[in-house]
């Protein structure tokens, strides 16, 4: 008859050993979110979702934004193997090509995150994601985003005409060149000097964030006349890793993988538009007027920003590539009429 010992022991050996097996891959991704943001919530979401998918198999460590490289270096971290994989916006690196840029926000080409996603899962977008990717070692996963950005402005916009002579602060670059050309007078300001900036009237306007955030720190108490839903940026948030590791991964986790990445983008999106939406409510309550763009307007910005999108393909062959593709797409989908 064996010992309690010995079977004490044997159970804890038989424990370890089934810890070994139920975790067999363990990851290391960044975000380009700081943690407590909302945005990284739902990324440290996905990582339970896909352990929980995965029986245990897989654990993603995720670590907030700058903890290993800067958000910029992410792509080429995780292609050298630094970290294994990424949830950022793509757009940080159109440094390194344009195309980048051109598909991660074309400025005014969505009206809504259900069009973005199935422009990536159904249009091409995915393709294009692994072509730019290619070079760095790196495998697109799947997509997100946190929607569309509300707009704050103390004047009164509704349509793309109310736009000429407001001083608006805009990030440089594609975006800014589409509001110049609405007739707009766009003004380089880092976030953190907005609120005091739109306070003292140095601007009439800002590209700054979705509704409920500029709700929460006071944006819509001194600029009264919000855009919503927004008109000009929706960001393309890519979940993406290593390219080897993720070839070295058998179908059945590849298969997690992508199901969970979904399952965080539809858990995304929808909370954050009901975040917005409430903000929304509760904005209403407070007096605030909120502009609703119709189609046409929207439209008619769209096609002030295909000029923006045209001047980008220009900069690289995998841009026009993405150029011709994403035009294909709202074409076909009647989004440029």
């Amino acid at each position: 008859m064996k010992s309690t010992r010995t079977i004490t022991t044997a159970i804890a050996m038989s424990l370890l050993a089934f810890g070994a097996t139920a975790q067999e891959y363990s990851f290391r991704f960044q975000s380009s979110d700081p943690a407590g943001n909302p945005n990284f919530e739902y990324q440290v979401g996905w990582t339970e979702v896909l352990k929980e998918m995965t029986d245990g198999k897989v654990a993603v460590e995720m670590l907030p934004v700058g903890t290993i490289v800067d958000y910029k270096e992410t792509l080429d971290a995780v292609g050298a193997g630094l970290i294994d994989g990424h949830i950022c916006d793509t757009s940080y690196f159109a440094g390194k090509d344009p195309a980048f840029g051109l598909i991660a926000n074309p400025v005014g080409a969505w009206s809504d995150p259900a069009q973005m996603i199935d422009f990536v899962e159904n249009g091409g977008g995915a393709e294009l994601m692994r072509e730019l990717q290619e070079p760095y070692g790196v495998y697109f996963i799947g997509v997100s985003t946190p929607g569309l950005e509300a707009f704050v402005s103390k004047v009164p916009l509704d349509g793309v005409d109310d736009l000429k002579g407001v001083k608006m602060r805009s990030p440089e670059g594609p975006i800014a060149n589409v509001f110049r050309a609405a007739g707009a007078a766009p003004v380089n300001l880092p976030a953190s000097e907005v609120y005091t900036a739109l306070d003292k009237g140095v601007i009439d306007a800002a590209d700054y964030s979705v509704f409920s955030v500029n709700q929460e720190v006071g944006m819509n108490e001194i600029a009264s006349h919000p855009v919503y839903p927004g008109f000009h940026s929706l960001p393309l948030v890519e979940v993406s890793m290593n390219k080897a590791k993720w070839e070295a991964l058998p179908e059945d986790i590849q298969k997690a993988f992508y199901d969970s990445v979904k399952v965080f983008q539809e858990t995304q999106v929808g909370g954050l538009m009901e975040r917005d939406q409430a903000a929304v409510a509760a904005a209403e309550a407070e007096g605030i007027t909120v502009h609703d763009w119709s189609a046409e307007e929207r439209a008619k910005f769209r096609g002030l920003a295909q000029e923006e999108w045209k001047s980008l393909s220009e900069g690289s062959p995998m841009a026009q590539k993405v150029y011709e593709t994403l035009t294909a797409y709202l074409t076909e989908n009647g989004l440029l009429n």
